[in-house]
């Protein structure tokens, strides 16, 4: 397997513990809406890629920066009635520029 399409199956999965601290985040308590939270997981992760971040970082479930990154995003896309969206989104994207210039999150550990 590829040194790409590892980091996109890394990508891809989303283990039930993240899943379950990303509700808490959104103050969610009913897991019928993990479908819709698993795939803004998975859309914030490719986000973060899009803007510099390696695959593996941004796919990274202990990374706190990364996790707080995620969570932020899936806070300003939650839901219909989010009148939050616009703060969220702005935090999002302050989170998402700091990490693509965080040497840590753009290079390969041996390219440091």
């Amino acid at each position: 397997m590829s040194e790409s399409t590892t980091a996109e199956t890394t990508a891809a999965e989303v283990s039930s513990e993240y899943l379950a601290d990303i509700r808490l985040r959104v103050r969610s308590s009913v897991n019928k809406l993990d479908g819709e939270i698993e795939d803004l997981i998975l859309a914030a992760r490719a986000d973060l890629v899009r803007g510099g971040v390696l695959p593996a970082r941004a796919a990274d479930e202990s990374d706190p920066l990364i996790k707080q990154a995620v969570s932020t995003y899936v806070k300003a896309e939650f839901g219909l009635d989010n009148e939050d969206a616009d703060k969220y989104r702005a935090s999002y994207k302050s989170q998402k520029i700091a990490l693509s210039m965080a040497s840590d999150y753009i290079e390969s550990p041996e390219e440091v």
